[in-house]
């Protein structure tokens, strides 16, 4: 079953819209490089669209009613996105969801210290990475810091032209013929990804006989001058302290802004495409969508790359807790009506897909490979081996998608993650699916996948904005 690659049928039109998308695509990707700047994007988008905020709405006695469009933000890392349709949430949503988390690398609490004249933040890597792909790279910071009274700095140096960059550093060919020796998995290890982030030590100005005198480096230096050094910019630029640390949340990521990638410019090039790009589609489905007969929920969440844990996974009780909310301000709420929302809700688990790379081509079964170019991918069932941790969608649920895309005109193909045996993965399919509903995995085959820049094509993201669109204002399987 052969499919088509896209760009061979897309009309002008359609190319206009596609690269429409694209760009904003990109700047969404550059806004939103952790989970906190995802969602603070995405409130201003859903905001300029007319949506607000369920606990406001509750707070202020607000009754609920088809067409009002209301969100839900859970610790500045989650949220979930409804707009109220023609039918009663009893009989279920359309939903879509996906993870706004990507593999990184997270400073750690107690982390600056100085070692042979450089000041280093000591870093615990998060999800599944290859280390030795996060060497000798421009590296930028992002987050927070919360001081002890609360007040909350946002930290984001490395992506500006004037701003400064931080690297890992990686040892010279010349003396690496034992490290080369090593497998792959420990030629950087984990404790090595330790960030650089100067190299300058603090100039220490005494009086002397009345006059200032400036001293640096030497015996008269200051113990850990480029440490303290660093401390000192850090005062005066974000007025934190060493101790700071501890209550900060603050994330290793490649430095730079998403690009076009080929002389023909057809895919992007990015951090984090893993999972925004399911995101990005998905919200501006659901955005672009109008009326609809079933009520249209968009789940983003955190916590997905090390396996949906936490107040903010998806495995948190926060969504359905959003959902009775909900169901008490339309004014349907009982336990017993939760549940029937829930199970009778349809969804698409939105998850990026392993592209077919010539290069590996022994890692993939090409007749259940998805390929970049020929559509928005689902995968029935992931998971590993024989299909451990997976959901497993029913064969009636998959042709009920079949329909609505076909009628839609919107190319799709199917796949596998890899050969069987080979390897595996897993989304939050099967924590939705545990309300017995119907959940199936869809999302955009990628290059690089966990690297730090993975690679999509454009005619795909624009497959999947219309393959979203077609699902949420299509009925649901009773």
């Amino acid at each position: 079953m052969e499919k088509k690659n896209l760009w061979e049928v897309y009309s002008e039109k359609q190319l206009k819209e596609l690269e429409k998308l694209s760009d904003g695509y990109r700047s969404f990707l550059d806004n939103g490089k952790t989970e906190r700047e995802c969602i603070d994007t995405i409130v201003n988008m859903i905001e300029e669209a007319g949506y607000i905020e369920l606990n406001k709405a509750a707070a202020a006695g607000k009754k609920l009613k088809k067409g009002d469009k209301v969100y839900s933000v859970w610790m500045n890392k989650s949220i979930a996105i409804y707009r109220l349709g023609e039918k009663p949430l009893t009989e279920g949503m359309n939903i879509l969801g996906a993870h706004i988390d990507s593999p990184r690398m997270d400073v750690k609490q107690n982390p600056l210290y100085e070692e042979g004249g450089f000041a280093y933040l000591d870093t615990h890597y998060y999800g599944g990475v290859k280390k030795y792909q996060w060497v000798t790279l421009p590296l930028a910071i992002h987050g927070v810091i919360v001081k002890k009274d609360g007040t909350t700095v946002e930290v984001a140096v490395g992506e500006d032209e004037d701003d400064p960059v931080f690297f890992i550093s990686d040892l010279l060919i010349h003396l690496a013929a034992e490290q080369l020796e090593k497998k792959a998995a420990k030629v950087i290890e984990g404790e090595a990804l330790d960030l650089i982030v100067g190299n300058k030590p603090l100039v220490i100005k005494a009086e002397k006989d009345g006059k200032k005198e400036e001293k640096n480096g030497g015996a008269d230096a200051a113990k850990e001058a480029v440490k303290a050094g660093v401390l000192d910019i850090l005062k005066n630029t974000y007025d934190v302290s060493e101790e700071d640390f501890i209550s900060a949340e603050l994330e290793i990521v490649p430095a730079g802004k998403a690009r076009e990638a080929g002389f023909d410019r057809s895919m992007i090039l990015a951090y984090g495409q893993d999972d925004r790009v399911c995101a990005f589609t998905s919200l501006k489905a659901m955005l672009d969508t109008k009326k609809t007969d079933r009520t249209v929920c968009c789940i983003l969440v955190d916590k997905e790359e090390i396996g949906s844990v936490g107040a903010t996974g998806m495995q948190s009780k926060f969504f359905e807790n959003s959902v009775a909310e909900l169901m008490e301000l339309a004014g349907e709420y009982s336990e017993l009506n939760v549940r029937r929302c829930l199970s009778r809700s349809c969804m698409l688990s939105s998850d990026v897909s392993a592209g077919f790379d010539p290069s590996y081509a022994s890692c993939f079964e090409k007749k259940n490979a998805a390929f970049l170019g020929k559509g928005m991918v689902f995968n029935k069932f992931t998971g590993a081996r024989g299909k451990s941790g997976s959901n497993d969608a029913n064969a009636e649920y998959m042709a009920h998608i079949r329909g609505i895309f076909d009628k839609k005109g919107v190319q799709f193909q199917t796949a596998e993650l890899g050969k069987v045996d080979v390897g595996g993965g897993g989304t939050i399919a099967y924590i939705l699916a545990l309300y017995g509903m119907n959940v199936i995995d869809s999302g955009v085959a990628v290059l690089n996948m966990h690297a730090p820049w993975e690679a999509t094509s454009k005619a795909d993201i624009y497959e999947a904005y219309r393959g979203y669109k077609a699902f949420v204002e299509g009925a649901c399987l009773s």
